[in-house]
């Protein structure tokens, strides 16, 4: 059946159709991103054109990283489109930055590596999340506070504590990647977790542990016994 004819499906096949009939979870990536489309170009229907998008860049993941200029390079992609999907991208991170399972415990540095890393190891740059808990090591929630280089003056205390101070947290956990791949921890890495060690010392946050995260690995700041263990 060809592509160019979607209007001429049976409408349980058309993606936006079978969206509202079955829901998003029915759907493959490519019908997906046909319906923030909306329309093809270049003599291509929505979903011909989502899956020349999908199959140049293999992956949703991999489009995050795609700038406006590469996505220009297919026919029929405007600017509207590519705002279109460069918000949808943004939403889905978004939402996968805040969402969090309450009440999650975390037992190990392997289980936060295991939580994190779908959400940060494969960035490009740098992302520093504070996880706060409450006094049973229940996780209350989760927030980014920067983006870019680790650096002494990029992480301030004042900023990596702030909503652990609203939360009322116990205590904290940091995570941030290294688009490197190796996590093997830098001299900034270790000057800021003892700052923020001792800033936690001072508001009365515990600091149990700086995860940094790379590709398939991770180093924790508490096991090489840069903070003392809680």
């Amino acid at each position: 059946m060809s592509y160019k004819s979607i209007k001429k499906w049976p409408e349980d096949e058309r993606p936006r159709e079978r969206l509202l009939k079955h829901g998003a979870q029915s759907l493959s990536d490519a019908q997906l991103l046909a319906i923030i489309l909306r329309t093809g170009g270049g003599g291509k229907s929505a979903l011909e054109l989502a899956m020349e998008i999908l199959q140049t860049f293999e992956n949703l993941k991999n489009m995050e990283q795609v700038s406006v200029h590469e996505f220009s390079q297919f026919k029929g992609m405007g600017n509207a489109k590519i705002a279109q999907i460069k918000a949808a991208l943004e939403i889905g991170k978004r939402f996968n930055g805040e969402s969090v399972q309450k009440g999650l415990k975390f037992f190990s540095a392997n289980e936060v590596f295991q939580y994190y890393r779908l959400k940060i190891a494969h960035m490009k740059k740098e992302v520093f999340h504070c996880a706060m808990l409450d006094a049973k090591n229940r996780i209350i929630r989760d927030c980014r506070v920067s983006e870019g280089t680790l650096t002494n003056s990029l992480i301030h205390p004042r900023e990596a504590f702030r909503d652990a101070i609203k939360e009322s947290a116990a205590s904290v956990i940091f995570v941030h990647n290294h688009p490197s791949g190796d996590p093997t921890p830098s001299n900034e890495d270790i000057i800021v977790t003892e700052k923020l060690v001792n800033a936690g010392n001072i508001v009365g946050i515990k600091v149990l542990d700086h995860v940094i995260i790379g590709d398939n690995q991770f180093t924790s700041m508490m096991e090489k016994g840069y903070i003392k263990k809680q």
